[in-house]
């Protein structure tokens, strides 16, 4: 059971926090909540942002975290309503004008491979925003591609020959793989269901940050907690992964959730951090303080997994 506490303090943020601590943390899904999202506090200011041909920022990826690309992504993790329109208009613009002779979006004019990476977190909010799935083949292909033999993706495999998969490009194409078989897309999906056990077991063989290698710490950036986490990859943002996609409890996930736990505030709150260096619409929350995100992030993964 979850401390009242913490609800409380959690339904005081904005109106995204406030959908989505009612669907995880309370079983109730508030579509009264998420329809106002669009039109009030984070949502409406990144929605207020969008320029009058369709894109944010400069254009499809640049610049960071300002772009087309990393706003639609933040949309999407604010749990938008699928049907605002602005929105898959301008998922259709990249669709239909970004698209490199390999099949993927590929926003560099200078460089004619696509990005794994980038094609990941484009098919996680293309197809929860649930574009058509004739304009997503060739991006499924693309990610197909890419697969690696040890069962991760690494986005400078077509580009400089990476032998070993990288946790950065594999969480965004599994998150990109959950939200295409979630919203019904069928295109090669046991092909896509292959790559993403291969892509979690890929994760859990190094216990989501130690080397298989050396027993050591991959990176000890892995272990902060920054929200939005754009296209880096750390415990928080794998543990919420496997939460959301309904992956069971496995004992390799045991150190990043003592980790977690470890990070915890004495009032049950996680800190936000600082954020990625770059330009932004907005500051979402204040570095060094309790974080709604990381709180709300935390909490889930422990009610998924049954920790108290």
């Amino acid at each position: 059971m979850i401390d009242s506490k913490f609800i409380e303090w959690l339904l005081q943020g904005d109106v995204s926090i406030q959908y989505q601590v009612y669907r995880d943390l309370l079983s109730e899904d508030r579509k009264d909540l998420q329809e106002r999202i669009a039109s009030e506090g984070w949502g409406a200011k990144f929605l207020s942002s969008r320029n009058t041909n369709g894109h944010w920022g400069r254009g499809f990826y640049q610049p960071k975290w300002i772009s087309s690309h990393y706003t639609l992504l933040d949309l999407r993790n604010l749990c938008i309503s699928r049907d605002v329109t602005p929105i898959r208009q301008s998922i259709d613009i990249i669709a239909d004008n970004e698209k490199s002779e390999d099949g993927g979006v590929n926003p560099a004019e200078s460089i004619k491979e696509s990005d794994v990476c980038v094609n990941g977190m484009f098919l996680s909010y293309a197809a929860y925003f649930k574009i058509s799935s004739g304009k997503l083949k060739s991006i499924i292909d693309f990610v197909l591609s890419q697969h690696m033999k040890d069962g991760g993706f690494n986005c400078r495999l077509n580009r400089s020959g990476a032998v070993h998969s990288s946790l950065h490009s594999t969480i965004s194409v599994l998150e990109g793989i959950s939200e295409y078989k979630q919203n019904g897309y069928t295109y090669k999906l046991k092909e896509l269901e292959n790559a993403q056990k291969a892509g979690i077991e890929f994760i859990l063989r190094h216990q989501l940050f130690i080397s298989d290698r050396t027993g050591e710490v991959i990176n000890k950036n892995f272990l902060k907690f920054v929200y939005p986490y754009r296209w880096k990859y750390d415990i928080l943002r794998a543990l919420d992964y496997f939460q959301r996609a309904q992956i069971e409890w496995d004992e390799r996930m045991k150190p990043a959730i003592e980790v977690l736990l470890k990070k915890r505030n004495k009032d049950g709150t996680w800190n936000a951090r600082a954020k990625y260096a770059g330009e932004v619409h907005f500051e979402m929350e204040k570095a060094g303080q309790p974080g709604r995100w990381n709180t709300l992030r935390g909490l889930r993964v422990l009610k998924h997994f049954g920790i108290e």
